[in-house]
């Protein structure tokens, strides 16, 4: 293992570790799966629908994740920064870079955890019936994609401030924007005044446009790489925010 791949890994472990260590953890992991089958069983109708599919809980992900995400996020660098432990952590052997991909999928990893955790919605859906697996699979790999994206802007918001409540509102308006880039309602709004190129690349922005897409279990390229390339583009503005509050 060269040491970059052992530095982010020790960073991942660090910041698993610390997580797991608060009952906030905890705390996420069940507000996140009260609210999952909350909104799956009696706001998404999945009994009165009366398909055998997890479509009732994949439309909800994207609202869920845009609270839960950035209530991730928040603290991954404003605290750092408040309490002045970033300028420790960057006296280790270890790169900016690598401490930004560390603490991003350290925070991966356990939404990643939340998401595995609804498993039994997926064994209910084959006792109920015979479901598309590959397609279930498929949208689980959307909802991965869809919590990266979020938490690399959430990460963004957090290195901005040295305020944990204000890299909230920062990141959970951001991800509000971008889900909602690609709604019609936006883009019927946008075609009143702006050419038609402007409202293409406005909808081709849209989270919720490129995730539909996953949710449906159709693993299109366009949002394999709308996704990948989101999250590092906010990776990297994280690099770089941080990398110039060290030369202040």
């Amino acid at each position: 293992m060269n040491s970059t791949a052992r530095n982010i890994g020790l960073i991942l472990r660090r910041e698993l570790s610390a997580c797991f260590a608060t009952p906030l953890a905890w705390v996420f992991l069940l507000v996140y799966l009260l609210l999952s089958n909350l909104f799956t069983f009696y706001l998404g109708g999945f009994f009165s629908r009366g398909q055998a599919d997890l479509a009732a809980f994949f439309g909800w992900q994207p609202w869920l994740m845009l609270f839960l995400v950035p209530a991730m996020s928040m603290r991954l660098w404003s605290e750092e920064r408040r309490s002045g432990s970033i300028e420790l952590l960057l006296t280790q052997p270890v790169t900016l870079t690598q401490a930004v991909c560390g603490k991003f999928l350290a925070a991966w990893v356990f939404i990643a955890l939340a998401l595995v955790l609804t498993f039994p919605l997926w064994l209910t859906v084959n006792w109920l019936g015979h479901p598309d697996n590959g397609a279930i699979l498929a949208a689980y790999a959307g909802c991965l994609l869809l919590a990266a994206a979020l938490l690399a802007l959430g990460s963004l918001a957090s290195a901005l401030t040295r305020s944990p409540v204000v890299a909230f509102i920062v990141a959970a308006a951001g991800s509000f924007v971008l889900l909602m880039a690609g709604y019609p309602l936006v883009l019927d709004a946008v075609r009143g005044w702006a050419p038609q190129a402007v409202v293409d690349a406005i909808s081709s922005l849209g989270l919720l446009s490129h995730f539909d897409g996953l949710a449906r279990g159709v693993l299109d390229v366009r949002d394999l790489l709308y996704f990948s390339l989101l999250t590092a583009w906010f990776l990297l503005a994280t690099v770089a925010t941080l990398d110039s509050h060290k030369a202040e």
